[in-house]
């Protein structure tokens, strides 16, 4: 895999669950990150998948981050275990369409949905309407604290 570096472009940040993906994407500068589409989850066919590398390509992505829904005492689950399998096809995916310049790397995403979902009932935004929004918003989070977090460190963040 190639090595994550203080490269300048566009990120993509990703939440996976289980019946859909939500999409953010930072500024060129990687500085903020900010809600892009919600994909439905195909794990049949994987046309999400396609519709993440064709978004790669739209937009310049230099990197794409994906959630790791770790337990709050740190281990992997059943969660976890779906984000790194969807991390590995969408590294799979890329690789098929000629892009192998475009890392694929797995971020802590502990309580982003919780935090998303607290932050858009503050803003009022509630039931049908909330659920079309609180994956992209964790995906904002997700993609967020990743931007943060390579800043912190000088380009590369700790990996996950």
């Amino acid at each position: 895999m190639p090595e994550v570096g203080p490269v300048r472009g566009r990120r993509l940040g990703v939440d996976v669950g289980s019946v859909r993906v939500g999409i953010a994407l930072s500024d060129p500068g990687g500085v903020l990150a900010t809600p892009l589409v919600t994909l439905d989850h195909d794990a049949e066919a994987g046309t999400d998948l396609d519709r993440l590398v064709a978004l790669v390509d739209e937009h310049e992505v230099v990197e794409v981050v994906v959630g790791l829904p770790r337990t709050l005492a740190g281990r992997d689950g059943p969660a976890a275990q779906a984000a790194q399998e969807y991390a590995a096809a969408t590294r799979e995916r890329l690789a098929a369409a000629g892009r192998h310049d475009v890392p694929v790397v797995l971020s802590d995403e502990r309580l982003t949905t919780v935090a998303a979902t607290r932050q858009l009932s503050d803003r009022g935004v509630r039931g049908r309407k909330q659920r079309r929004v609180i994956d992209q918003a964790a995906a904002v989070a997700i993609l967020q604290g990743h931007l943060d977090a390579r800043r912190a460190t000088g380009g590369t963040p700790e990996p996950s």
